[in-house]
């Protein structure tokens, strides 16, 4: 059974704040300056305060602010990409707020790039999008300058942030009419090898979970190491269904550094194809020519498939990658997108003159914690934002460039909404022994990546699915007892892995009881989209550790 609670030293001390919360990004960090003028606020980050995906983000924020792009343009290009399962309604929020946040982030001092000889900022397009219309910072670097901008206001507003602090679980308590709300979390202050100095009870009135989305549940993915579905994993523990976890976003063109590399790999960006690159397999053909309309810019889904399939027939005896070909921009590229350069040289290809040899891998979780775009979650006092969440924008795929422009949006919304009012404090029902349990060994985390990557990448079948949760269900049965030699002791790392192992388990079973194809849920045995699918799969952790999937 997948843990219910984390095993943890005892509480040895205890802090008080208006509002915690839980993550670095765009998504937390845009909450707690929203917030902070009115509230006291702490960030906890269980690494340095830009270690999460936002820094990594190469694309840009996805608005309408060219003349010619309209808001029934971005919301129809959202909805297709989404594949049915996005809520209308709170696409139209998100792409109405968009340009507002864009210029937010703007006046906050974000540098975005300006047209070739001008003072208007440029636009570019992405796989999905019928117009230009994604603002990025130096080339492929912009992710690295919201977080910035955001960073340094957020200081500067006096928000409080916590490093080196892993939060482990939710604490609740009982609201005035005998309902459970949350009251606060336990966090573990680590020491500099990831075991913990202490852990103590930060109580809030209110706690946001913005720790992002578990690429790291597969072998390979465009992640950085500390995205481990630690706010899905803490969710399902207290109770919460996350939905939609299946869909699983796997970005096609992710460099490809030879068959043995694992772990984060340089992504290239959706806006390189957007300049007119195109995929070439290795005997030379086209990848995309005659799969969609939109050829090398169709949505991310459809790419991705496109380019699996085309690995299985091995074209030229290579069945692991193809080739993005952009030497059209000679070296025109070097200056639009530097990172990319830099990530290229390093296995020594000039992507002025030679074709770059890609492949997908894990990048972006549509699902997670059901919660609005204003962050509220079934919960009490709980609120999620950023990958974390699941709010109806991203339906069964996301649009390219709808995240950090999400992230900004609902963040700024749930923070803006706290300062005007807070859920009363409820007391903790907290007994402040140490939490006994079963972790995951961070040596065995490797089996559950190579499970997830063999069995449960961009295409699945029943077949693949039934030996990815008979391999995870024999890895939770058999966690070491807390009293055996070979239990894992309370670390980062265990619990990381702990979380990715509840994760994975949820996924799988979401994937094994959606019996269609659908976005970037991608089903051999199943490969239409079937209308009595239409709707989302909610998953939840009974109170055994059982895993339980509603639909």
């Amino acid at each position: 059974m997948i843990p219910t609670r984390l095993a943890a030293p005892a509480v040895s001390w205890e802090r008080d704040v208006d509002v915690v919360v839980l993550g670095s990004g765009a998504a937390g960090l845009s909450a707690a300056l929203a917030a902070r003028p009115v509230r006291s606020v702490l960030v906890v980050t269980k690494d340095v305060l830009a270690a999460g995906s936002t820094a990594w983000a190469q694309g840009g924020l996805a608005g309408v602010l060219h003349p010619h792009d309209t808001f029934e343009d971005h919301v129809r290009d959202t909805l297709v990409a989404g594949a049915g399962l996005c809520d209308e309604a709170v696409v139209r929020q998100l792409v109405a707020e968009a340009p507002t946040s864009i210029r937010y982030l703007m006046r906050l001092g974000a540098a975005f790039d300006p047209v070739a000889g001008g003072t208007d900022v440029a636009l570019t397009r992405e796989g999905g999008h019928s117009h230009d219309r994604i603002v990025h910072s130096g080339g492929d670097r912009s992710g690295a300058e919201v977080q910035r901008t955001l960073d340094q206001s957020a200081i500067a507003a006096g928000v409080e942030v916590l490093e080196h602090a892993f939060a482990v679980d939710l604490v609740t308590g009982a609201s005035a009419s005998g309902g459970r709300q949350v009251a606060g979390v336990t966090v573990a202050l680590l020491d500099e090898e990831g075991a913990p100095r202490s852990v103590g009870l930060i109580t809030a009135r209110a706690v946001v979970i913005a720790s992002g989305g578990y690429g790291q549940v597969f072998a390979s993915t465009s992640n950085p190491p500390a995205v481990t579905g630690d706010g899905v994993a803490m969710a399902l523990r207290a109770g919460l269904a996350v939905a939609d976890v299946e869909f699983v976003q796997f970005h096609p063109t992710v460099m490809w550094r030879g068959p043995d590399a694992r772990g984060q790999q340089a992504l290239v960006s959706e806006a390189v194809r957007g300049e007119g690159a195109v995929l070439y397999d290795a005997a030379g053909e086209r990848v995309m020519a005659g799969v969609h309309p939109l050829a090398d810019l169709a949505p991310r889904d459809v790419v991705a498939a496109a380019i699996t399939r085309r690995m299985a027939e091995a074209p030229g005896g290579v069945d692991d990658h193809v080739y993005l070909d952009a030497t059209h921009l000679g070296e025109r590229l070097y200056e639009r997108f530097p990172t990319i350069t830099a990530a290229c040289r390093e296995i020594g290809v000039d992507p002025a003159r030679e074709r770059i040899p890609v492949a997908p891998a894990s990048h972006y979780a549509c699902g997670g914690i059901r919660a609005g775009l204003d962050g509220v979650t079934g919960l009490p006092g709980l609120f999620a934002v950023g990958e974390v969440a699941r709010t109806g924008v991203h339906g069964a795929n996301r649009l390219a460039s709808n995240s950090l422009t999400e992230s900004v949006v609902a963040g700024t919304r749930v923070g803006r909404d706290l300062a005007w009012e807070v859920p009363d404090r409820v007391d903790p029902e907290l007994d402040g022994e140490p939490v006994v349990g079963r972790l995951l060994d961070r040596a065995r985390l490797r089996e559950v990546r190579a499970v997830m990557s063999r069995h449960v990448g961009v295409l699945r079948d029943a077949a693949s699915l039934a030996a990815a949760g008979g391999a995870l269900g024999a890895l939770a049965r058999h966690l070491p007892d807390p009293a055996s030699p070979d239990a894992a002791p309370p670390t980062r790392r265990s619990w990381e892995s702990t979380n990715l192992l509840t994760v994975a388990t949820a996924v799988v079973a979401a994937a094994t009881a959606r019996t269609e194809s659908r976005g970037c849920h991608r089903r051999t045995d199943h490969p239409e989209p079937l209308d009595e699918w239409r709707r989302s799969i909610d998953v939840r952790l009974d109170v055994a550790g059982g895993i339980v999937v509603e639909s």
